[in-house]
């Protein structure tokens, strides 16, 4: 559906985006996360053809940006950070001079009603805008980037100064978004993503720095996992057992508890070990009193992931 390829993007001795390519498939919901000043907000404004590239091109449904603009933005709903709305109208006048604007050819009362029971916005629809809370601001934002029914529907930081609740209505209504269009909704914050998105995309300094899909992120951001143990035993006996299993990379003992011991199994990302360590601990006669996940946050590898990128501290 969309093919961004080799995008480059410069501001003088600046560079925004710096060869940056990835696609996304009809129906998806991706997510587009990092930092802010990352090149999030100027990769969604290039696709949806506000500016223009230095280098690449943006390919949606068949259409290229800078060759079809026309054509290619009619494919296209798009909400910025800001909604672009006028505080003295009403919410449906508002959507009428909207769907006048974009030429929507479809039936106008009819296709207004739908996209306001979808948004939520039935009882809202003779309210002036500017007597709107946040959250239902939002959500005319939304309304105008349905107009006209278009496959594909960027969002650029859609959650920004919303409280709790907001979020997670706005959160439900880009996942219902995503049974009938291509969705793309930039972040910051890592938990909204990860809430809403089939795959993620993080980018840093300009770069691509991960692609995955949500329950692979964390296999992605880092390529070791992290086991606590805490078995009975002689501490010298089960840290060269543990040692054995081909998988483990390696084993720090921790505090003790009592007659047992605490270890950190650090192991390949990608492997399940935790049968391997059942049976070595059953090898030695030690028993096993905890086994759980020790990694680190996905917050805390996103963290690191993005300091290094920018050449800091991991």
């Amino acid at each position: 559906m969309i093919e961004v390829k080799n995008l480059t993007k410069r501001y003088g001795k600046i560079t925004a985006l710096d060869n940056i390519s990835f696609t996304v498939d009809t129906g998806e919901v991706l997510g587009f996360l990092g930092p802010n000043g990352a090149g999030k907000s100027t990769t969604m404004n290039i696709i949806t053809g506000y500016i223009s590239s230095n280098e690449g091109t943006v390919t949606v449904d068949g259409s290229e940006i800078l060759a079809d603009p026309k054509r290619t933005k009619q494919k296209i709903g798009y909400l910025p950070e800001i909604p672009p709305l006028y505080m003295d109208m009403t919410v449906r006048k508002y959507l009428e001079f909207m769907f006048d604007l974009k030429r929507v050819k479809l039936p106008k009362k009819e296709h207004i009603d739908e996209i306001i029971r979808l948004v939520g916005l039935s009882d809202h629809g003779k309210r002036l805008i500017k007597n709107l809370s946040k959250g239902y601001r939002q959500r005319v934002g939304f309304a105008q980037a349905l107009l006209g029914n278009p496959p594909v529907i960027i969002l650029d930081e859609p959650t920004v100064g919303l409280d709790p609740r907001q979020i997670i209505e706005i959160r439900k209504l880009i996942k219902s978004l995503g049974k009938k269009h291509t969705v793309i909704f930039s972040s910051h914050v890592l938990s909204e993503i990860s809430a809403a998105c089939d795959r993620i995309i993080i980018i840093s300094e300009g770069k691509i720095i991960a692609d995955a899909k949500a329950e692979k992120l964390h296999e992605v951001l880092s390529d070791e996992r992290r086991m606590t143990l805490t078995a009975e035993g002689k501490a010298s006996d089960i840290s060269a057992e543990l040692n054995k299993i081909p998988e483990v990379l390696r084993v720090k003992k921790q505090a003790a508890q009592g007659k047992a011991n605490e270890y950190l199994i650090d192991y390949k990302s990608g492997e399940d070990i935790r049968r391997s360590v059942f049976n070595a601990m059953v090898r030695i006669n030690c028993p096993i009193l905890e086994m759980k996940s020790g990694d680190d946050s996905l917050e805390e590898l996103y963290l690191k992931l993005t300091e290094k990128s920018k050449g800091g501290e991991s």
